[in-house]
Formats: structure tokens, sequence, C-alpha cells
């Protein structure tokens, strides 16, 4: 049944005209009988008297036109009066909606990478790793470090977090000592006298049964991977290193006619690591994306904490007395975060999402800044110092906050605790020195007995507080940065459907 309502904008008027024609009507007769009566009685002509009522009408018109409009102005501006103050009301809910439309549309568009690009690179990648490993493992040398057989899958492409593209991975390849020799870590940290990238690094040191044996048994291991200090012997990050780019360049001569007619593979130093590039031949990745993986050689720590050696620019580069210092690599502890926060949260949860967004509001803020500060900013804010905020912040909010209809509520959080680190600045690591973590994550006593390492120290307050008033700013900004730097570039159109399901 059709209902119909009343339109007053329309009613009121229309009713005013009515009575107001009605009423000229029977004054203009009351008048005009009058008129009659009075013309009959002095024998006068009747034009006049139909003049002046004509007149008399036209008058009354003009008066009511004129009523018309005064009304219809002022109601007009009370409406407005009250559109303002409700538009006023709504302003806040909408550009809110309006800030979170544009950001699940840059981060459909720009940031999220497809599953089947992603899960294809990784794939091939860990063929190709895979058989390095295997032939570097079957020639071992005993006075030498030796592969253990097997890699780890670290970083952002292995979280769930990476960002704009799929062709960046890391790898650990974790390393053997010799029999008898074992490794001693000290934590002597950097500190302020050197670089904040060397923050929470350790010196390693290698023990070995008995003084004497250094020189009867392990003089060519001393030789080329250690440091004799007075401390005793340190492993060198540098040889170790050099000797494992020039065994992987080995294991590559050796594999490579395998993949001859797939890729073409090189191995260069770039960007202060050791990377391989994998260059797809003719329909080898079905979507023709070349590959760059970074090898880092490792030692295992127990109970998934592997000691890495730092990149070559900062030891080959820098003192001699650097060359000791190793980063320690939590890596599998905190896929073991990631995965028991995933459990517990939302199905939907956007903690990741927010992750990726912040990182690349990061790179493409940085278009805008001064260069000197440029290195400075992506330094402060580099993927590990985030990804420790999220830590933090993961645990601070309920896990029910993190479903994805909040993520903007999840990100105004996550500007404001690192706003918050800034401003104290103090950023704790989220393992080393951490006496308290959480309890599904089980860390080696003496990495929680650590000295605390503030992952922000090194850097001055007033880079600090610059970097503070630039994150608000690109916050508050971000709708136009977006849209200075939107460009429609990958992946989430759907893919052709690939051939390359099995290899070979």
């Amino acid at each position: 049944m059709t209902v119909y309502s009343l339109n007053f904008r329309v009613f009121w008027p229309l009713v005013t005209i009515l009575i107001t024609i009605i009423w000229c009507l029977f004054h203009a007769l009351r008048r005009d009988s009058r008129a009659v009566k009075e013309k009959e009685e002095e024998g006068g002509c009747q034009d006049n008297v139909s003049s002046t009522n004509l007149q008399l009408l036209f008058k009354l018109s003009l008066l009511f036109l004129l009523c018309y409009f005064v009304i219809r102005c002022c109601r007009s501006s009370s409406l407005q009066r009250q559109h303002g103050h409700h538009a006023q009301t709504l302003q806040p809910h909408t550009r809110q909606q309006n800030r979170r439309s544009l950001l699940e549309t840059y981060y459909e568009q720009q940031i999220r990478l497809s599953p089947h690009v992603l899960g294809h690179s990784k794939a091939h990648v860990s063929q190709i790793v895979g058989e390095l490993i295997k032939v570097g493992k079957a020639k071992q040398s005993d006075a030498s470090v030796t592969f253990r057989g097997d890699f780890v899958q670290i970083g952002s492409a292995y979280e769930q977090h990476k960002i704009n593209t799929p062709d960046c991975f890391d790898i650990l390849v974790p390393l053997k000592m010799p029999q008898s020799l074992k490794l001693e870590t000290l934590f002597a940290f950097a500190g302020k006298e050197t670089t904040p990238m060397l923050q929470g690094s350790v010196i390693c040191g290698v023990a070995a049964p008995k003084k004497s044996e250094w020189v009867k048994n392990f003089k060519q291991f001393s030789d080329g991977f250690c440091l004799e200090t007075s401390l005793g012997h340190q492993l060198s990050s540098a040889l170790v290193l050099k000797w494992f780019h020039w065994k992987i360049q080995r294991c590559l001569n050796v594999i490579r006619y395998q993949f001859e007619e797939r890729c073409h593979i090189t191995l260069c130093v770039c960007e202060e690591n050791l990377i391989l590039k994998i260059l797809p031949r003719s329909d080898y990745v079905c979507c023709h994306i070349s590959m760059s993986v970074r090898l880092i050689p490792a030692f295992h720590l127990g109970d998934s904490v592997f000691l890495k050696a730092q990149p070559w620019g900062r030891t080959l580069h820098q003192e001699p007395r650097l060359d000791a210092f190793w980063g320690i690599s939590f890596s599998r502890h905190e896929q073991k975060l990631m995965n028991w926060f995933k459990d517990q949260a939302p199905t939907n949860s956007c903690h990741l999402k927010c992750l990726q967004i912040m990182k690349s509001l990061r790179d493409i803020s940085c278009k805008a800044l001064q260069p000197n500060f440029s290195s400075q900013w992506t330094a402060i804010l580099n993927s590990y110092n985030l990804k420790t905020a999220l830590f933090y912040l993961v645990l601070q909010v309920p896990f029910e906050n993190w479903e994805d209809s909040l993520f903007l509520e999840r990100m105004e959080d996550f500007v404001q605790f690192l706003r918050d680190s800034f401003q104290k600045q103090v950023l704790m690591h989220f393992f080393l020195g951490n006496s308290n973590p959480p309890s599904i994550i089980t860390i080696p006593k003496k990495f929680k007995e650590a000295p605390p390492v503030n992952l922000l120290e090194g850097y001055q307050p007033a880079i600090l507080d610059l970097a503070s008033f630039q994150l608000l700013s690109m916050w508050n900004q971000f709708p136009q940065i977006i849209r200075m730097n939107s460009n429609s570039r990958y992946f989430i159109r759907e893919p052709s459907r690939c051939k390359h399901t099995v290899f070979n």
C-alpha cells in the first residue's frame, strides 16, 4: 500500500494564496455591489467602478507577493542556520569516514600485495636457495665454518606485512663452528659513541677447550675468521661475510646450469648486503618479476635465537674494532608472537594493515623532506622500530578492538604511541633485556637478563623532536600526501591463471 506524506513547503503557500484570493474576491464583490447601488442612485457610469475594483485587486496582489517573499526569506535563513548547525554536528563523523575511505582505497590499490604473486615468488626463492644450501653442505671442511643445511625465512615478506613490491626477500643461512669450538656472546653494546644502527649488537668470542689448541688445531680457523684482542679470540663479522660470499659464489657456479633455461642468477654486494639476484627468462615466473634475495650468514645460539652478520658497510669500511660486532635475530620469536596474536584477535584483525600503512606513509612523506633529515626520518621509523612499537601496542589494546572496522582508531593509537616514544626518547627492544616478555615466548635467560636496549639511543633530542612533529604532520595531512603520490601500480587486479603451479 502506497503511503503519501504532506509536503508542508508546498501546502502552506497554496493555502495562503487561496485564502487571499477568496478574501480579495469577497472584498471586491462587496465594494462592487455597494458602488453599483450608489451609481444607480446617482445615475453614473459603471466603467469607473470596474476600473477601481481592478486597481484594488492589483494592489492587494502586490501586497500578498511582498508578504510571501518576506516570509520565504525569513524561513530560508532559519533553515540555513539549522542546516549549518546540523552540518557542524556531522562534520567530524563525515571527515573520519572520508579519511577511512581514502586509506582503504590506498591500501587496496597501492599497498596490499597479491597473494598469488607473493606466493609464487617465495616458492621460487625457496627452490633456488635450497639448492645452494644443498650443494654447500655437500662440500664441507672440518677446519672451517660449515653450512648447517637449512635456511630461515625472515622479514616482512614472510611475516605478511610486506608493502609495494613482492621482489625482495631476507634469508638467514645458519652456519656451524668446527667441533670443540664454542661461541660466547658478550653484551658490550655499541653505545652512544657509535651509530644507532649498532644498538643491540654483541661481541662474539670463540672459546677452545685449551688455549694451546689454537696454534695446534685451529690456526687456520683463527687466521680466516677471528680477531685477536685483549678479550681473546673474537669472531669477525667481516671475515665471515667474506668467506660466505666466496662459498655462495662457488655453490652458484654448480647449480647455475640447472636454472639457465628458467632464469639468470647473479651474486653481488648491493647496498651493503650480499644479494642474490634472480632475473626470469621467458615464462619462468608467471608474473615476470625479478627478485632480490638478501643472504645473511648466522649462528644459532639456542631457543631459535641467531647471531647474524652485520651488513658489509658497517664492518668493512669502519674501525677494525667494529668487525667483532654481531646482530641478534629474534625473527622466530617475532613470528610466534604475531601468530599468537592472530589467534587471539578477530579474524579480520587490522594490526598488520596498520603496520603496512604506516610504512608506506613513511616512504611517501619522505619525498618532501630535506635530504639531510630524510635519511634520519627513515632510520628512526625503520621497519624494525615500527614493528617493535606494534608489539607493545597489541598488548596494550584489547584484542576485540583490533577488528578491521576500527582500523582508523588503531592507526591513531599507533601514531600517538610513536609520538610519545619520540618525546620521551625511549623505545625499548621488545626481547633484549625484557625481563617480563609474554608468557607464550620462551627467551633464553641470558637475553632476558641482558642490559636493556633503547632503539632510539644515539639520536639527538632535536632530531627526535623534529621526527615527532613530522609524524603528526604526516598523519594530519595524509589525504593530501596520498593524492600527490598516488599511482595505480600493483597488484590487486585478478591475475591470469598460472601454469607454474608445480615445479619440475
